[in-house]
């Protein structure tokens, strides 16, 4: 498949169409219709369980125009690899056609970040199965009513982080570096990106690279959710604009072990201008209990990735003093 290099290179056709019941302003929908034009027909999604299976499959209908299965909260990894598997033996056995189909399993961060680590890293230990990971992040178990997960950020509020009088600041976490971790721990793996739905080309472009270079690949989509974010559902875009314009969440891709930023985030890991935290925090009822510590402490989280670890947004040391 050819790459794709702007606007003009984007296919016309879509696989994932109307008829899912998501929120108004939904990133992660936005982020299906993406993945699936960037896939094409000649592949197989598996959904794991969460906001977009329950979506996806209301009163036994669908939005994908290409095969679908659900597969369970957890099981993301082990399905790609399982379906991988079975079509390579189909092949092998001369019940199906020799051809190239991508696989490409999709999970949230509660399944994928939270429950599905495991299955995950099985998978990637697997180079001679070509399978795509695509973990959605709307940063909580938002299906079960927005819960925090190991993608919520510290200082959010949710269901189980509550600001209160007594304590604050109930979310004291730091976000999990779930592509860094995967990136550092399976050197077999050829190829983890982030992307965001804000930045279409550029996730576009990384889905299609990912499954055109074989084997298990990876790909972490922030995808901003005005229910549990708390924002007008109009602001969605320009919510993901803000995460990688303040540094929040850094654009790149690691193919073979190199690391490479991409778009803005490239422009400031090569030392531009950030945009300040609170440009992204002030503008999400999840953080309107921050107060200008709050944000401070916030800010500084975030000028110590840039600042401070061996590589930005991947590697979470630090250089010691000799």
């Amino acid at each position: 498949m050819e790459q794709i290099k702007g606007v003009k290179t984007v296919p016309l056709n879509e696989y994932y169409m109307s008829g899912h019941r998501t929120c108004q302003g939904c990133e992660p929908a936005l982020a299906m219709k993406l993945t699936a034009k960037a896939i094409g027909p000649r592949s197989i999604v598996l959904g794991a369980t969460g906001c977009m299976y329950v979506a996806n499959t209301s009163y036994y209908t669908t939005p994908w125009a290409i095969p679908w299965m659900h597969t369970q909260l957890g099981a993301a990894g082990s399905a790609a690899l399982g379906t991988s598997a079975g079509l390579k033996a189909l092949m092998r056995k001369g019940k199906l056609k020799e051809e190239h189909i991508n696989v490409v399993a999709i999970c949230g961060d509660g399944g994928g970040a939270d429950m599905g680590v495991s299955a995950i890293s099985a998978t990637l230990t697997h180079p001679q199965y070509d399978s795509l990971i695509v973990m959605y992040d709307n940063e909580s178990y938002a299906n079960t009513d927005v819960q925090a997960s190991g993608s919520t950020p510290w200082g959010a509020v949710t269901r189980f982080t509550p600001s209160g009088t007594v304590h604050r600041i109930t979310q004291t976490r730091i976000k999990k570096n779930m592509v860094g971790m995967l990136a550092a721990g399976h050197p077999g793996c050829k190829y983890v990106a982030t992307v965001c739905p804000s930045f279409a080309v550029d996730m576009m472009q990384k889905i299609r690279k990912a499954i055109a270079i074989g084997g298990p690949t990876f790909v972490h989509c922030l995808t901003p959710c005005p229910k549990g974010w708390g924002f007008a559902p109009d602001l969605s875009h320009e919510m993901g604009i803000a995460a990688v314009e303040t540094g929040v969440w850094p654009l790149y891709e690691i193919e073979d072990g190199m690391v490479r930023f991409n778009g803005r985030s490239k422009t400031i890991a090569e030392g531009g201008k950030r945009e300040p935290v609170g440009e992204y925090t002030r503008r999400q009822d999840r953080f309107a209990h921050f107060t200008a510590e709050d944000t401070a402490y916030f800010q500084g989280t975030i000028d110590e990735m840039w600042q401070n670890w061996l590589v930005p947004a991947v590697i979470p040391l630090s250089r010691a003093a000799q």
